[in-house]
């Protein structure tokens, strides 16, 4: 096994400020900073062995009752101390199922779950539920940390930030009724962590209407009625959307109607809405103009989540820096 780098005081200070620059401040000014900052510098620089990369996970500073975890996060949970130093049990740790929790600088145990809880959904319920900040190199090499602010992620190129939920339902703001705000949260949930995560483009339609002339160009057989408001039915919906193209259509309810659709716009809005990035955000945009009632999600391949509404750009992640931008 060739060892990891030692965290010199050059590359923390160099790890702070690149986090600083997307939102991140982890400067000291809370007990846990320092901590983060070396399990995040062992999840980008984790030791090789015979050119195996491993995954790695770790809990940093949980403030809410471990008596309480299980029941939130419907998992079974086994906690085990570490004696002496807790960066020797890093090697047991795979951020899937094994975790290395650290109180503080001294204190730390071993977790176990009894089902492996890595992908980016889970880490963000973690998150919550522990009241932690988590640190994770997935399988696939993307590292991530996520807490309080959201979601960062870094794909061994640059790092991008999705915010908590709760801050893009703030954002697209008083043009939604009360009722379907619970929906939309789970869809943009969706979007964010199942769709974005994992580089699955697509345009998701809440409340689309129907009787609106010569808007949808149906191409595919009618789905089956999953729900984005149950959980057991999000694995296939994003197993198909990796597998087409065209936009998905839910009911104001969250139940799933069509999929693969074209998107047809209007004389007027082919002439009136300007076109935004690529095809997928205009088809996206100028449907919204159409059809000003619904709300338009478009995802990227590259990650970054837009919503729309009435021809309008209403939020978008940034995709580097701090934040959700609301656009006019």
């Amino acid at each position: 096994m060739v060892p990891p780098v030692p965290l010199t005081a050059a590359r923390r200070r160099r790890l702070v400020e690149e986090l600083s620059e997307q939102g991140l401040v982890l400067d000291g000014s809370e007990a846990w900073h320092d901590l983060a900052v070396e399990e995040l510098d062992y999840a980008l620089r984790p030791p090789v062995h015979e050119r195996r990369v491993p995954s790695y996970g770790a809990l940093v500073a949980p403030r809410t009752a471990a008596w309480a975890w299980e029941e939130v996060t419907e998992l079974s949970i086994e906690r085990r101390p570490i004696p002496g130093d807790p960066t020797a049990a890093r090697a047991y740790a795979d951020g899937l199922s094994s975790w290395l929790l650290r109180w503080d600088a001294e204190r730390a145990e071993g977790v176990v779950f009894d089902r492996p809880a890595g992908s980016e959904r889970d880490l963000v319920v973690l998150a919550g539920a522990l009241g932690a900040v988590i640190v994770q190199r997935h399988p696939s090499g993307t590292v991530r940390v996520v807490g309080p602010a959201g979601v960062y992620r870094y794909d061994g190129l640059g790092w991008h930030h999705e915010p908590m939920v709760s801050t893009w339902i703030d954002a697209i703001g008083e043009g939604v009724a009360s009722d379907d705000r619970g929906v939309l949260a789970r869809l943009l949930e969706f979007a964010v962590h199942d769709l974005g995560s994992r580089g699955i483009g697509a345009i998701l339609v809440h409340g689309p209407d129907h009787d609106l002339p010569r808007t949808f160009e149906r191409r595919l057989p009618t789905p089956p009625a999953l729900r984005i408001t149950h959980p057991p039915d999000l694995a296939p919906l994003r197993h198909v959307l990796a597998q087409i193209d065209g936009a998905t259509l839910f009911q104001a309810d969250g139940t799933l109607r069509e999929i693969g659709v074209r998107l047809v716009p209007s004389t007027e809005a082919e002439t009136g809405v300007l076109g935004y990035r690529g095809m997928r955000h205009t088809s996206g945009r100028r449907y919204s103009y159409d059809d000003p009632g619904a709300t338009v999600i478009v995802v990227s391949e590259d990650g970054p989540v837009t919503v729309l509404r009435g021809g309008a750009l209403v939020a978008a992640s940034t995709g580097s820096g701090p934040g959700i931008t609301d656009v006019d």
